[in-house]
């Protein structure tokens, strides 16, 4: 099996958001075949669409994986579920939103899981983190670091801005 450069986008805007991401990033990493090759600085940004809801905790984890794409999703699924998740507002609040970013190279329309992510490169609370672990990692076409200097850092702030 090929080892796959992979990234996860993780969010958070309820509950204790700090504990929550903790405990993903706990989860990807114990998982067999997901090696982390990074994980980027915490920032807090504005919700972007949905309904109005409190500022968003995220952060980006980039790994190698012997895990399949489905599998990365199943593992994100999970990780949302320790998170006691709810799914009653499409982009509304959660507890934990976690993310299939990019998959190696795969590009994918399925509705479950569409590869890269269709709107990480317009989303600076992507970007900018990801930027910081994997500047080189290739999204349609373009370098993240240059998505990420594209989209400037307008409506985040870095953790140590934070007040839980």
């Amino acid at each position: 099996m090929t080892v796959t450069r992979a990234a996860l986008g993780l969010g958070s805007n309820l509950g204790d958001r700090l504990f929550h991401i903790e405990r993903a990033l706990a989860t990807i990493t114990a998982t067999p075949g997901v090696t982390v090759v990074g994980v980027s600085p915490l920032i807090e940004s504005v919700a972007v669409g949905g309904p109005d809801q409190p500022d968003y905790l995220n952060a980006v984890v980039v790994i190698d994986t012997l895990v399949s794409a489905e599998g990365l999703l199943a593992l994100a699924r999970r990780c949302e579920a320790q998170a006691q998740r709810l799914r009653d507002e499409q982009w509304g609040p959660r507890t934990l939103d976690v993310d299939v970013l990019a998959y190696g190279e795969m590009t994918s329309d399925d509705a479950e899981l569409t590869l890269p992510h269709p709107r990480a490169t317009q989303r600076a609370f992507v970007m900018l983190p990801w930027a910081t672990v994997d500047p080189e990692f290739v999204v349609a076409g373009r370098a993240v670091a240059e998505w990420a200097e594209q989209l400037g850092d307008r409506g985040i702030r870095p953790m140590t801005d934070v007040a839980d």
